[in-house]
């Protein structure tokens, strides 16, 4: 029995622990996890006890079992995938969207500013530096991908675990242009260099530790990226409509 007592604890300390790298970020909703094997080395545990941990994990949602290994679990698609399905062409979606945004990313700069690490400031000029290589490429796939990557850093360096794992999941539905076509944002005039602009004085400002000026760059950027999907938009319907003016001649007689 003594043993039995012994397993469950150290399954429980396992879970533990691993329920806090899900909680902090360094486990990401998706990522598979390595082998039972490596992870167990990777812990110093036994593998039965590693097991019962994940299964116990399993069971409260956190991670995924497959037969091709143990992911970590996509625990806030259940809320996000009907929040787009409600958002997808709906006309308010982008205002609702980045006004949210503003009020998240402002305080998230600033909370960033104040308590960013030694590491996620590391993290963060990297990712600056990536940015600058990038920017310099015709395609700006990379470059869209960096700039989700540094909005995540930034959401890490704010060290509030909530914003961190509501707002990454928000970026999934960003990556899939729920609320706005990412891809016609920076294939716009100028564009690409004004965004690059502003992700560098968002990432400065947090590595200065000037919490106000952190804010004020992530509020700017948003209004900036706002006004920009605002304009697209106008200029597509605009387009839309003129379109439809020389399509007329199919609806009347001669």
């Amino acid at each position: 029995m003594s043993n039995v007592v012994r397993t469950q604890k150290i399954a429980d300390a396992i879970a533990l622990h691993i329920e806090r790298l899900i909680l902090e970020g360094a486990l990401r909703p998706g990522e598979k996890l390595a082998s039972e094997r490596d992870l167990a080395l990777a812990l110093d545990v036994s593998r039965p006890s590693l097991r019962e941990a994940m299964d116990a994990l399993a069971e409260r949602g956190l991670l995924k079992m497959t037969r091709g290994g143990a992911y970590v679990a996509q625990f806030l698609t259940p809320l996000m995938a009907p929040l787009a399905t409600l958002y997808r062409d709906n006309e308010n979606a982008a205002a609702d969207y980045f006004e949210f945004r503003r009020w998240v990313e402002s305080q998230a700069a600033r909370s960033a500013a104040i308590r960013a690490t030694d590491v996620d400031k590391s993290a963060i000029r990297a990712c600056v530096a990536q940015m600058r290589k990038v920017h310099k490429l015709s395609d700006p796939t990379e470059e869209a991908r960096a700039d989700v990557n540094l909005h995540i850093l930034i959401y890490e360096a704010s060290h509030n675990s909530i914003v961190l794992h509501v707002m990454r999941a928000l970026s999934e539905l960003l990556r899939s242009n729920v609320f706005f076509n990412r891809h016609n944002l920076y294939l716009r005039p100028g564009v690409r260099d004004q965004l690059l602009a502003q992700h560098i004085a968002i990432a400065e400002a947090v590595l200065a530790g000037n919490p106000d000026l952190a804010e004020k760059a992530a509020a700017d950027h948003i209004n900036y990226v706002f006004g920009t999907v605002e304009e697209i938009q106008r200029d597509s319907r605009r387009l839309k409509t003129s379109l439809t003016r020389v399509g007329r001649n199919n609806l009347v007689a001669d």
